[in-house]
């Protein structure tokens, strides 16, 4: 089914893998890094247009000219020039992800699991440093990865039925690197509780950190509440891309971050790739992270040998 037509201002970033739920591939992130390098680069001098670092010592290199884009309009739209002002990442079906393909994993050594984890991280950090704000319409349960993919985003907008689920405890392979992204947007004893227990929690108990859309409770609910979504999801898309300014939706995005990583959480773009690691080790060596997969893809009960 496409999508709704954008504004011009706008752009999608469509990933799929119906087969598996939407899982995060090697082939999937690949594709993803693709295209938010392509709706990113400078048409006239070929750059990859990102914000600065997250941290107070960038001001200095904005000061000193070397984000002109980011603060000379005339720089800014001849750099930027066809580039999106908003971008929107969706997905299809009942499951927005279903987090990392565990198929991938199963089997491989460490090495090989951080080849994985470190295409993810590169598309997290993608999102996190765009200066078009990434809106994120999540249709249908996220988990694992796909709740971190969410949470990276600049936007999501959900159902407040719509679940999160971060169940990697469940199969011995704890969600570390997602439950870094959930903390930064969530209050960090909720995300532990999910990240301990692998409970899924539906979008109306995590307001806040998604825009929540009500669900209407009379007869033709469903058709009704995707509608309220996708009308939604349109009023976020035209606030952000065509209402407001784009440099100065850019500017304060990269202004918002490096205040909240000032107060003690962080660069959440830096604890992910260390996390992510902690998962490729896990993945590798641990031996009930390698049986928990192995029991998750073959349906069966694991066989803890701790």
């Amino acid at each position: 089914m496409p999508f709704p037509k954008l504004p011009p201002t706008a752009a999608y970033l469509r990933f799929g893998n119906p087969a598996k739920r939407n899982a995060l591939s090697l082939a999937v992130l690949k594709d993803l890094r693709g295209q938010l390098e392509r709706h990113l680069t400078s048409p006239v001098s070929g750059r990859v247009l990102l914000l600065p670092p997250f941290g107070p010592a960038a001001l200095d290199s904005v000061r000193d000219g070397e984000y002109r884009w980011l603060v000379d309009a005339g720089e800014w739209r001849r750099e930027r020039a066809g580039l999106p002002d908003v971008l929107v990442l969706r997905s299809e079906g009942p499951v927005f992800c279903s987090g990392h393909d565990l198929g991938e994993l199963a089997g491989r050594d460490e090495l090989a699991a951080e080849t994985l984890f470190g295409e993810c991280a590169a598309v997290l950090s993608l999102l996190r440093r765009s200066p078009a704000p990434v809106v994120c319409p999540v249709q249908g349960l996220a988990t694992a990865a796909g709740f971190q993919l969410a949470m990276a985003t600049d936007y999501p907008v959900a159902l407040a039925s719509t679940r999160f689920c971060l169940p990697g405890m469940r199969i011995g392979f704890p969600c570390v690197s997602p439950a870094v992204w959930a903390s930064r947007r969530l209050p960090p004893a909720l995300v532990y509780r999910m990240f301990a227990t692998g409970d899924s929690l539906p979008a109306s108990d995590l307001a806040g950190a998604v825009d929540v859309v009500p669900v209407p409770d009379h007869a033709e609910a469903q058709d009704t509440a995707a509608a309220a979504f996708e009308d939604r999801v349109a009023t976020v898309i035209r606030r952000l891309g065509v209402e407001t300014a784009g440099q100065a939706q850019a500017f304060g995005k990269w202004a918002f971050w490096t205040q909240r990583a000032r107060e003690g959480d962080g660069d959440p773009v830096d604890s992910a790739g260390w996390a992510g690691r902690v998962m490729a080790f896990q993945s590798g060596r641990l031996e009930d992270a390698r049986e928990g997969i192995a029991a998750f893809l073959e349906k069966r009960a694991p066989s803890w040998r701790t």
